[in-house]
């Protein structure tokens, strides 16, 4: 069974890949998943566009999340012209909160470094906190807001996606586990489940936590570990939140349809997706504390994603060095959703014709020992 492109794992990268790529021109392609296609940490993330409220240094990552953030609004029209699909993109903007004097003395610092830097952020005093957003705590005491940070609705973002794929004729396989790659004299010819072979003149990994074990082959590609990541909902009567809002414990994402999301846990755990009570417990009385009039309303919902985190701590983004016709998209962590449109787009480009900027050399694949510190090190040498 042959294509041009094939594309192993089906989230929010490959999928994005797979719609640059359609739409340059790639008419045989197949996105295979070992399971539901978007159904893992696409599906399990709050959808949060946080290029700056989760940044405390100037460096190529924070600059790509800022680059993609910016293709938001422009990516969520195409989507809904392209398939009907609203991905429901809040421009509510971020709220990051205080509540003790350590954690203002924090953001205060966070403040003067990201103004200098040239971030758009403003202060909040207590009074302006509860002015924008009444149902936050009297505790919290000062904030820092971000307008250019807002979020999308993740599950809709996948859906689009894949009816994007649907409607322009790339084929989608479920429920097929690849148990390994075709690599014949240094170069990938594609991938095998137990029962098929498929073969394609470029494959790209994009299997999110587990990558490992299909690129065991790749040391380049280094080590990407799952991170779980444990959320609740709820559901109130009446929406009583706008804004993204962070605080020292977590994070409460509002949705257009009333419901709040409150994560996440960050586990070492292993491929275990098991929810646990004292998760939920904990993240309730985070919301709680943050918002009081949660403490009146249930649980909705809980569930958990696997969040892939690359040994570097930064996504890995390229061709394999060691076989040729691989190409590697994976790592993203927390931000796979806000990644999603310029990690497409770099991805497209340099399977296409090669081009690929410098500054996102840095997201290649290289060893280990290039990865991380080393490589932003190494990427600092004049």
């Amino acid at each position: 069974m042959g294509t041009d492109v094939l594309i192993v794992g089906g989230g929010v990268i490959g999928l994005s890949i797979a719609r640059e790529l359609s739409k340059r021109g790639v008419r045989r392609m197949m996105v295979i998943d070992k399971g539901r296609i978007g159904g893992e940490a696409s599906w399990a993330a709050a959808g949060m566009l946080a290029a700056n409220a989760e940044t405390r240094i100037d460096d190529p990552f924070f600059r790509m999340c800022v680059e993609s953030n910016k293709l938001y609004p422009q990516f969520a029209a195409e989507l809904l012209e392209e398939t009907g699909i609203d991905i429901e993109l809040d421009t509510g903007g971020t709220l990051c909160l205080a509540f003790t004097e350590r954690e203002e003395a924090d953001l205060a610092e966070k403040f003067a470094w990201q103004t200098g830097a040239g971030i758009r952020v403003q202060t909040l005093e207590a009074g302006e906190i509860r002015e924008r957003e009444p149902a936050v705590s009297s505790a919290a005491r000062y904030a820092l807001r971000y307008e250019d940070d807002h979020q999308v609705e993740n599950r809709k973002l996948v859906a689009a996606l894949r009816k994007y794929c649907e409607i322009e004729g790339v084929e989608l396989v479920e429920g097929v586990q690849i148990t390994g790659l075709l690599i014949e004299k240094g170069v990938l010819l594609g991938a095998a489940s137990r029962d098929v072979r498929y073969t394609a003149s470029k494959t790209v990994i994009a299997a999110g936590a587990w990558t490992t074990e299909l690129a065991r082959t790749m040391p380049s590609v280094g080590t990407v570990k799952p991170i779980r990541g444990q959320m609740i909902s709820f559901a109130p009567p009446e929406r009583f939140l706008h804004s993204v809002v962070y605080t020292s414990e977590g994070y409460l994402v509002p949705r257009t349809d009333g419901r709040i999301l409150a994560g996440a846990t960050v586990e070492d755990a292993g491929f275990d997706k098991c929810v646990t009570a004292d998760a939920i417990s904990q993240l309730k009385a985070m919301a709680v504390r943050t918002v009081p009039r949660l403490g009146g309303v249930d649980v909705g919902n809980a569930w958990c994603g696997l969040r892939p985190l690359a040994e570097g701590g930064y996504p890995v983004i390229g061709w394999a060095s060691e076989i040729r016709n691989a190409y590697i998209a994976t790592g993203h962590y927390r931000n796979g959703i806000l990644l999603a449109p310029l990690t497409g787009r770099i991805a497209a480009l340099e399977i296409l014709d090669g081009s690929r900027s410098a500054e996102y050399q840095y997201f290649a694949p290289r060893d280990a020992a290039m990865t991380g510190n080393a490589a932003a090190a190494q990427s600092n040498k004049p």
